[in-house]
């Protein structure tokens, strides 16, 4: 049991530093320090952590993060987001909860131009909530569908936390971004069916109210203009992906040229826009980078140590069984996800899980796509759930965070059954990646 020595020493102070406030980066150099000093022989170790610094950042699978980054900045501060909105309202006609399968639908084509949750869900809740409530429509179905359309963000390609995920546990970024898109799909579909029961047993939730009618043909012509466009960007993002024509770098590139393409298009360019782009996916990537140098140590001292096979070796020991396994890891980052966010976790819980992907045979892009889908129900669970400030951050009058949460719980609900249907039916995850 001497790796419980090591393990509590560096799993308890990082997390006593986190909950204390200190910022993630700063709270891994600390925690790496105290290791480093402990474990790693010192002055040599810090030689070795600043030699990690290089090594960390230049991984050539974190490439396409900056530029995910800048193609979905640029989407949402161009006013492009809009056109699509309307565009969906238009076509979706008088249906019961309209605006709730609107914001759904717009979330799911977000999801797959900017890649951010947090984006996502801002900007659904700044431009549909005021207006669904305006409309008399209940909380649970004006926040629920917001915080269902931010949670699409983390699966639908080109996820800026697939790529992160990807990169910390060195798993194929291409393989794990093309992976998310049946699941993805699936859950989008599921979520419209949540909205469905919802009005069906409670038509008061989503009133009904008089629409002006509008032509086929002024439906098609909003499709056609607004969507249509938007569908081309996709394919360059992920259809090029899929096809073998681009690497996830390469079409990283492509999403924000074709970006800057609809732009000019659309007369909505500018150098302030494109600017504040930059500038959002700076500090985005600043952030990151710095986390991502602390984790690389944080990795070496945890196996240097001896925690990490000990703890390896200990769980294995309980004979918990290939499901077992699984289950622990969703229950564990289940726990977490009520007190930190989605980076934190991962930095935590990565360098404890994967080694089990070779010890249980585990394909590493399958394995990640259920842990890419646990750390999505930690954004919407109270009391620290990210996606549930954002919305009450938006909500106009005194939305509490009970209000909110009770509004994410069916799609936390649903999202843990797409959990359990990945891991019983792995070619949801595997299938299009097989194709590449």
């Amino acid at each position: 049991m001497d790796w419980l020595y090591p393990f509590a020493i560096l799993i308890g102070t990082i997390i006593t530093l986190m909950g204390l406030g200190l910022p993630v980066a700063f709270a891994f150099f600390a925690t790496n320090i105290l290791g480093l000093m402990l474990f790693f022989g010192g002055q040599r170790g810090i030689t070795q952590m600043v030699a990690n610094f290089s090594e960390a950042v230049g991984t050539y699978a974190l490439a396409p993060l900056p530029m995910f980054l800048v193609m979905g900045s640029l989407y949402f501060r161009s006013g492009l987001g809009e056109r699509v909105i309307h565009a969906l309202d238009i076509a979706v006609g008088n249906l019961r909860g309209r605006l709730s399968y609107v914001v759904l639908m717009a979330g799911a084509i977000f999801a797959a131009l900017s890649g951010s949750s947090l984006a996502n869900a801002g900007m659904m809740s700044s431009l549909m909530a005021p207006e669904m409530l305006k409309r008399n429509y209940k909380p649970h179905m004006a926040y629920g569908p917001v915080l269902g359309a931010g949670n699409l963000a983390v699966i639908i390609p080109p996820s800026t936390l697939a790529v992160l995920l990807g990169s910390l546990a060195q798993i194929d970024v291409g393989a794990l971004l093309i992976a998310g898109i049946l699941p993805g799909l699936l859950l989008t579909v599921m979520f419209c069916g949540l909205i469905w029961f919802q009005t069906k047993i409670d038509p008061e939730a989503a009133p009904q109210y008089p629409v002006p009618e509008v032509s086929g043909r002024e439906k098609w012509r909003g499709v056609l203009v607004n969507i249509l466009p938007m569908s081309f960007l996709v394919f360059t993002v992920v259809g090029t992906i899929i096809l073998g024509i681009a690497t996830p770098t390469e079409s990283a590139g492509l999403g924000c040229v074709g970006v800057a393409a609809l732009l000019v298009v659309y007369r909505k360019f500018s150098w302030s826009v494109v600017w504040q782009s930059l500038d959002d996916a700076m500090k985005v990537t600043g952030m990151t980078f710095l986390i991502i140098s602390a984790s690389m140590t944080f990795s070496q001292i945890f196996a240097f140590s001896g925690a990490s096979n000990g703890f390896i070796n200990a769980v294995i020991g309980l004979e918990l069984g290939r499901y077992g396994i699984i289950l622990l890891m969703v229950l564990v980052i289940l726990v977490l996800g009520m007190f930190m966010d989605q980076v934190s976790m991962m930095l935590i819980t990565l360098p404890l899980f994967m080694p089990f992907a070779a010890q249980y045979g585990f394909d590493t892009v399958w394995l990640g796509l259920i842990l890419l889908l646990a750390f999505e129900v930690g954004l919407s669970t109270p009391p620290f759930g990210l996606l549930l400030y954002v919305v009450m951050g938006s909500a106009s009058g005194d939305m509490g965070l009970k209000t909110v949460a009770m509004a994410a719980l069916p799609y936390v609900l649903l999202t843990l059954v797409l959990i359990v249907l990945v891991v019983v039916f792995p070619q949801l995850a595997l299938l299009l990646p097989s194709l590449i």
